[in-house]
């Protein structure tokens, strides 16, 4: 683990503007700066960054943090990849907490993996650029595969020298372990031998999301029929094809901006579709489709479309990995290329705007795309046709929701002209449901029209907007001293109730603090009651409360929370409202108004509350209780009179 000495230097160095600003293009504006989303695509800039505060907001699409919470949302860092990153921007050495000898082992045995994969990349990468066999074939092979110098060194492709022990040497020349190069699949080890595993092959680094070389992928150039065309590297410490996609690095961000991602086939598929300006596409790299590679993708967006080849045992294949995602509760489009063709050679022939366009045009939704497939097949033989109703009726049933599924059902319906009836008892036998034709008709349930006297009414949470101002008004001006109006309920003459003022000067916090412990008041919204309970535990044990501090100390579940309520009035400065002579009045301009106001609002929320449950309760006492009860109701009436007086005064 990484020390906390550490993480708190790394935020104490960190800039949020200055980290922000290598990934979005940031223009100032007032105290804050602003540009357009990374998040969606938009013309006019949404996404805010306080340098005060240190948080940022993206209004269109309502996440918002810290520094940390922005690399974990924008690169989809871990947390401590994304301190490691900020380490590394600042000079801060890492400092890891003290670890069990099991534990250090196997964090030094994952690094030097790491370390080893990392150097043969660079190896295999020089070999190919500056030695002269690597020109010759390997960089000769890519050319003609029309990648570019820059395509080449972005993806960090390379070529294996067709030597037996040519990198092996080398790395151990270089200190590096031959444990290590065994464990990598590198280096193949029998005896006192050692052998080169990618001898001979042109080389595809496999990167983690966050950019660490995992393992290899290698091509042979030979017409050897006894050689695999393609060899992966072997399952390793750091190596789980199953749970990694090739490319996935160099797409996550335009699979996030685009909200899609093309899944492919084989390395040269994506690295073909990136080149030609298309980033947001990745490759299971010719294994079968794994729930752990979609879970990978549903990190980054909720939309997949297939692309496959031509030919049928492509298509058959892909259609396989169709129903996984639908699974996953993913939406899935497919789209196949003209007979020859496939991503690769389509992406070579075709400029950026030209597949953007045929993509578009072709991708169908999967219900159709399968029909249309399977319908060549069955044509007019009944017995096929309905092998291929139960067919596309599987692939419905591995949908979790059940609204797509109706939708769905509804669809096959009209394609295959056949009664949902029969589609809904078929799915549910497929579910295990047993549904008889008598509960068929119930299907439509989900689509009845809801009559006017039973849709409730939209309204505004009151409760959830006074526990929000309060949190605003700790976390902005908890420590400001102001004179408050303090309200002290007592009796006149004549016996009635009333609220009489006396002035306390006190600080935010204190005042809110014993104010809802007087009236012994709990947060009803969870998230608020913990950070409530964060921002009192804090003032109290320090007299200088640092904003700044206690966001980067805070839960990364709570971030989001909290910057809604902290940039709340930087939304104004968006809109450049004083520009059209419409002035919004800041909180500042009236700290104390606002504070009494909202502890007086939530009191008669309360009051209110407490009154409907006593009227509840009225209504199945006896009669001798019924007097009691109404006499509290009576009383409570009046202090809620009382209450709203004193809230228009304030007001």
């Amino acid at each position: 683990m990484i020390s906390k000495s550490t993480i708190d230097r790394v935020f104490e160095a960190s800039r949020v503007e200055e980290v922000l600003g290598d990934f979005v293009n940031l223009k100032k504006s007032g105290s804050n700066y602003k540009g357009l989303s990374p998040f969606s695509d938009e013309r006019t800039p949404s996404f805010m960054v306080s340098p005060v505060k240190q948080i940022w907001k993206d209004f269109s699409s309502g996440k918002g943090g810290n520094v940390v919470a922005f690399l974990m949302e924008h690169e989809h860092f871990t947390y401590p990849e994304a301190i490691k990153y900020l380490a590394k921007k600042y000079n801060i050495e890492v400092e890891e907490t003290e670890q069990s000898q099991e534990q250090k082992e196997q964090a030094d045995e994952r690094e030097s993996m790491y370390l080893v994969s990392e150097f043969a990349a660079k190896y295999f990468q020089n070999n190919l650029l500056k030695t002269e066999l690597g020109k010759a074939i390997g960089l000769s092979y890519f050319k003609e595969r029309g990648f570019t110098d820059e395509t080449i060194e972005k993806f960090g492709l390379g070529y294996c020298l067709d030597e037996w022990d040519a990198f092996t040497s080398e790395a151990i020349r270089k200190g590096y372990k031959l444990d290590y190069l065994e464990k990598t699949g590198l280096t193949i080890v029998k005896g006192e031998k050692q052998f080169d595993r990618f001898k001979g092959r042109v080389m595809f680094p496999i990167q983690s999301m966050s950019g660490r070389v995992l393992g290899f992928g290698g091509r042979i150039l030979t017409n050897d029929k006894k050689a695999a065309k393609y060899l992966n590297s072997p399952e390793s410490e750091i190596y789980h094809k199953s749970k990694v996609l090739y490319g996935i690095y160099h797409a996550k961000q335009a699979i996030a901006k685009e909200d899609n991602c093309f899944l492919v086939e084989g390395y040269t598929d994506v690295i073909q579709f990136n080149q030609s300006g298309i980033e947001n596409v990745v490759s299971s790299s010719g294994t079968a489709l794994t729930p752990e590679q979609i879970r990978l993708i549903n990190r980054l967006t909720k939309n997949i479309t297939v692309l496959f080849d031509s030919d049928a045992a492509g298509q058959r294949a892909s259609m396989r990995g169709v129903d996984l995602i639908l699974e996953q509760g993913m939406n899935v489009k497919v789209c196949a290329f003209p007979e020859g063709e496939d991503p690769d050679s389509f992406a070579k022939k075709n400029t950026e705007e030209e597949i953007r366009q045929y993509l578009k045009d072709n991708s169908k939704d999967f219900i159709n795309y399968k029909a249309s497939l399977l319908m060549e097949e069955a044509q007019n033989d009944p017995v096929k046709k309905a092998s291929l109703i139960r067919d596309m009726v599987s692939s419905i049933s591995k949908i979790p929701d059940s609204i797509q599924q109706e939708v769905y059902v509804q669809e096959t319906s009209r394609i295959m002209d056949i009664s949902e009836d029969v589609i809904f008892r078929t799915l549910a036998q497929l579910s295990g449901g047993g549904k008889t034709s008598k509960q068929a008709p119930q299907k439509n349930k989900s689509f009845e029209v809801v009559r006017d006297e039973e849709t409730p009414k939209k309204r505004v949470n009151e409760l959830y907007v006074l526990e929000k101002t309060i949190i605003s008004l700790l976390l902005l001006y908890g420590s400001v001293e102001e004179d408050f109006e303090d309200l002290v309920l007592k009796v006149d003459d004549k016996g009635e109730m009333e609220l009489e003022p006396e002035m306390q000067r006190a600080k935010v916090y204190e005042k809110v603090f014993l104010d809802l412990q007087e009236d012994e008041v709990a947060f009803a919204n969870e998230n608020f009651q913990k950070i409530y309970q964060q921002v009192i535990s804090k003032y109290t044990e320090n007299e200088k409360f640092s904003l700044e501090t206690f966001i980067n100390e805070m839960p990364v579940e709570n971030a989001s929370e909290v910057t809604n309520i902290l940039m709340e009035e930087e939304q104004y400065v968006l809109h450049d409202w004083e520009r059209m002579e419409i002035f919004v009045k800041q909180k500042k301009e009236g700290i104390a108004r606002l504070v009494s106001e909202t502890i007086l609002s939530l009191r008669r929320y309360l009051v209110n509350q407490k009154i409907n449950e006593l009227n509840n309760q009225v209504k199945e006492a006896s009669p001798e209780d019924s007097q009691e009860i109404l006499q509290d109701i009576m009383d409570y009436l009046t202090l809620k009179k009382v209450l709203s007086n004193k809230l228009n005064r304030v007001m």
